[in-house]
């Protein structure tokens, strides 16, 4: 599957300072085979839930240990990974998860990846290939709003949008 990526507070430069696992997170990305019929939301993290963990990722580690169940999706060697394939008002809530795992006392990862889908792959699973993927949240509306909440997210964030292959 091909992608394209796009970096927030220099999350670049951090991912390449921890190349291998850079590199496991996008070799995971470009496995991905799936029949376009069965791109589903719940088979695609499947597809990536399966690679990523036989990686040696951490699945749902949570964020805090108190009551509050929010977890993230994966994290490995201070790397913690959302994939966002659900509406995109949920922006705001996936943010915040990387916010308080890099900050807030817990101090636990150095920058975030957020999967999502670019709008002309979410466009093609809707149109052409009648997916259920209506409101999810796109690569573009992520680059376009993260910077506006720069007061807020001080963690740098790598942002992956997948595109078909």
């Amino acid at each position: 599957m091909r992608y394209q990526t796009w970096s927030y507070r220099f999350a670049e430069q951090v991912m390449n300072s921890k190349l291998d696992l850079k590199r496991e997170i996008e070799d995971t990305i470009r496995e991905i085979e799936l029949p376009r019929q069965a791109f589903s939301r719940p088979a695609l993290n499947k597809e990536i839930e399966r690679r990523l963990v036989g990686r040696g990722w951490s699945g749902q580690p949570k964020v805090m240990e108190e009551e509050i169940e929010a977890r993230l999706d994966f994290q490995k060697d201070r790397i913690g990974v959302e994939v966002a394939f659900s509406h995109s008002s949920f922006i705001g809530i996936d943010l915040l998860k990387f916010q308080t795992m890099s900050y807030s006392g817990l101090d636990r990862i150095d920058v975030g990846v957020y999967v999502v889908v670019t709008s002309e792959f979410l466009n093609k699973l809707i149109r052409q290939y009648k997916q259920k993927w209506s409101g999810s949240l796109t690569f573009e509306k992520v680059t376009k709003y993260l910077p506006l909440f720069r007061s807020a997210i001080q963690v740098p964030i790598y942002v992956i949008g997948l595109d078909e292959a």
